[in-house]
């Protein structure tokens, strides 16, 4: 369901392992590389603003929100599909806008784009995170968006997600040290989540192969719902959510958040060279 993520920021101990990141990447990248494609530029997006993946619908005005820990810490996330597109490198992308709370507290607002290829599967067309500290804005350093610096789209979720199928790219970017990667990890599960219980239920293992220490986040997703659960194996700092609620915003409900997303689509231009290649988000019609 939810474009939440394992946070990315590498933690590089010397000017050595930056030299050695820089030597292995494309190796890294083509060794995780998606078996069905080389990437988002080889696929037909016809209607791409229509995400009905099975196990990732983004219907717009939807609203889900998690909630757990990280580490010892209280942490929520709430995402709304918003009814905004943006074009990222040729492809009309949903505009995604998730927050991070940290004790009551914003710790990170992101806008994230995504669309779905007519193969059925839904790629990441980039992320722009803002990062606050104290409630204070403190940047948005790790902006990507595809085709820009090098930057690549990557594979959000397969069409037919299946075990033993190769590990997959989910977004690069050389410049930010920003390397994710996916496996499907089991398939038809059942598992009670927030008082309601699911079946077939998918898991994905996610990590980052230039950040070892961040270890692996393992991902949930329902049938017909998305993402109900994320948990952690392994990592300096671990992160478990539980999916809370799912509901639909009102047409105010919605507006409200298109206002909110447009003024953080205004904001990135100011603080991100990387956003200023995209055109501005608007209203889907």
């Amino acid at each position: 369901m939810s474009s939440v993520r394992c946070r990315r920021t590498a933690v590089l101990g010397s000017l050595a392992a930056l030299a050695l990141l820089a030597t292995n990447v494309p190796a890294v990248v083509a060794a995780a590389a998606p078996p069905v494609s080389a990437g988002a530029s080889d696929q037909t997006f016809s209607h791409p603003t229509v995400i009905d993946n099975r196990f990732l619908p983004f219907v717009p005005g939807t609203k889900f929100v998690l909630d757990g820990r990280v580490d010892e810490s209280p942490h929520q996330v709430v995402l709304i599909v918003t009814d905004l597109v943006k074009v990222i490198n040729g492809v009309l992308t949903v505009v995604l806008w998730d927050r991070d709370f940290s004790d009551g507290e914003l710790a990170e607002a992101e806008l994230a784009f995504q669309a779905q290829d007519d193969g059925g599967r839904v790629w990441n067309f980039g992320e722009y995170p803002e990062e606050y500290e104290d409630g204070q804005f403190v940047g948005a350093p790790s902006t990507w968006i595809d085709g820009v610096d090098g930057a690549q789209a990557g594979i959000h979720m397969l069409a037919e997600p299946r075990v033993g199928t190769p590990s997959y790219v989910q977004g690069y970017s050389p410049t930010i040290d920003f390397l994710d990667v996916a496996k499907v990890f089991k398939t038809d599960k059942r598992l009670c989540v927030g008082g309601r219980c699911y079946t077939g239920v998918l898991v994905i293992d996610e990590w980052s192969p230039l950040d070892p220490e961040s270890g692996h986040q393992l991902k949930y997703y329902a049938p017909g719902v998305g993402n109900i659960k994320i948990g952690a194996a392994g990592g300096v700092q671990q992160e478990f959510l539980d999916l809370v609620s799912v509901s639909r915003l009102s047409e105010a409900g919605l507006a409200q958040a298109r206002n909110a997303a447009l003024q953080l689509d205004r904001r990135a231009y100011r603080f991100s060279e990387v956003y200023q290649s995209t055109p501005p988000a608007y209203q889907m019609h």
